[in-house]
């Protein structure tokens, strides 16, 4: 029974029960070296309740627990750092549908625990393996209830205040219903008019779908251009993936809003000799080619947030940017997480010089395509190991970390087994459209036919 997968531990409550939290919160404070345990949490219906367990088990296992009560996952990823605590535990399912819950686990280093490592705190939970305390050695509990305002102070010193205050941006923000309403002081204090949508923190997700996709937003396009705003912001329920629309109401694919904090980190290192920017395998090109014009090396990492804070320490201060398509950025000189409210108020800072639409039409163009063919689990192998052998013969550069990765000059293609579904996934992009369409094509036609036989 695997557990894991790309991000912590998810499902419905029928996969997910207090007992399994509790012993996986107790094997995974069993796993930690240190003495406390941060834990926090999301507004889903069945957080407070797992939340409960988590800490429990964190207690049984002799293990202090630092509460800090509802947060968003960057913001418990901040306090984890800033207090030192040995590990932290965040039950959030971030952007899936409201009966999805997740725990997320994250290392004293501020790496989260990727699908490979959490196979020992399965092991331990699966088989009752973790401590259990005497009833005069359970842990103790503390709380921490003011992660969220200490937060917004290292928000407001690490970004040019004064700058954005003068400016006196006007700004459209959709919380989702989510944990990143918490953060509407953030934006108050750096002087913007701000006009919000979804405020209100519901765990039913009322306004919208949690995944800040363009079909789910378009309540915020329109109000941009109503409102006539600098530009808009849009989170997903626990505040890790951020989105961007530009003052004309235009949505902007998060690998662009990625690319664009990318490229302003690489700006603000041009004094660096050397600077990586990290990122996962299923991200833009775009990404690669802004940030090489300023010298900076891109280096790739399977997909997941995981896999991203794991190269990112490996590298050290070398990176100055990461992030993922999905709309998650990483500034890592001021937390290892994609932390949305900070890239949000980065963004107000760059919006003080150029306009949103400016920012994006000074990347590169990239056209994509993708397709998303059927694959029974046992067909799955037979057609990665078909696009490799195919890809091998393409002359382009091979990237296998996750999946087939094939770069050209004029664009790539990846193919990856769906982690979640049956299908493989295929993705092109390239200078034109119908390069886009022929590669795209070219990769489907060989998984698919050695799927077949």
């Amino acid at each position: 029974m695997a557990l894991f997968g790309t991000n912590g531990v998810r499902g419905r409550l029928d996969v997910l029960t207090p007992g399994l939290a509790f012993d996986l919160a107790a094997s995974f404070a069993t796993s930690c070296a240190g003495r406390e345990i941060a834990l926090g949490r999301d507004m889903r219906l069945t957080s407070p309740m797992l939340h409960s367990a988590v800490e429990a088990g964190i207690l049984s296992a002799g293990k202090d627990a630092l509460d800090l009560g509802m947060v968003s996952s960057p913001v418990a990823e901040w306090a984890l750092e800033k207090k030192k605590a040995a590990g932290l535990i965040i039950v959030t399912a971030s952007h899936n549908p409201p009966e999805w819950n997740a725990l997320k686990f994250v290392d004293g280093k501020g790496i989260a625990i990727s699908h490979e490592r959490g196979a020992e705190i399965e092991r331990m939970a699966l088989g009752k393996k973790f401590m259990r305390s005497e009833w005069n050695h359970v842990g103790r509990k503390q709380e921490y209830p003011n992660a969220a305002t200490d937060h917004a102070a290292a928000v407001l010193k690490a970004v040019d205040a004064e700058k954005i205050r003068k400016r006196k941006l006007r700004i459209a923000l959709d919380f989702g219903n989510g944990t990143s309403a918490l953060s509407r002081p953030v934006f108050e204090s750096l002087g913007c008019e701000v006009t919000v949508l979804n405020e209100k923190i519901d765990g039913h997700f009322p306004g919208r779908l949690s995944e800040p996709s363009e079909p789910n937003v378009q309540r915020l396009l329109k109000t941009v251009r109503e409102k006539s705003a600098d530009f808009g912001v849009a989170w997903d329920g626990d505040s890790d993936r951020v989105v961007f629309v530009d003052e004309r109401g235009s949505w902007i694919v998060g690998d662009k809003g990625f690319a664009i904090s990318a490229k302003k980190a690489c700006e603000e290192a041009k004094g660096q000799r050397e600077k990586v920017v990290v990122t996962t395998v299923a991200t833009s090109r775009c990404v690669e080619d802004a940030c090489a014009s300023l010298g900076a090396k891109t280096v790739y990492t399977k997909v997941g947030a995981p896999y991203l804070s794991e190269k990112i320490v490996e590298l050290g201060k070398k990176v100055v940017s990461g992030g993922e398509e999905v709309g998650g950025v990483i500034w890592p000189g001021f937390s290892l997480a994609k932390d949305g409210i900070f890239a949000a108020a980065k963004m107000c800072e760059m919006a003080c010089d150029k306009k949103m639409s400016e920012l994006v039409a000074e990347l590169p163009v990239y056209y994509n395509a993708k397709a998303k063919p059927e694959a029974a689990p046992e067909k799955k192998e037979a057609g990665l190991a078909a696009a490799k052998k195919h890809a091998e013969k393409s002359g382009g550069r091979l990237t296998l970390i996750d999946g087939v990765r094939i770069d050209f000059e004029d664009g790539w293609a990846i193919v990856r087994a769906s982690g979640t579904e049956n299908a493989m996934r295929i993705f092109a992009e390239a200078k034109t459209q119908k390069r886009a369409d022929s590669l795209m094509k070219e990769y489907k036609d060989v998984v698919e036919k050695a799927m077949e036989s």
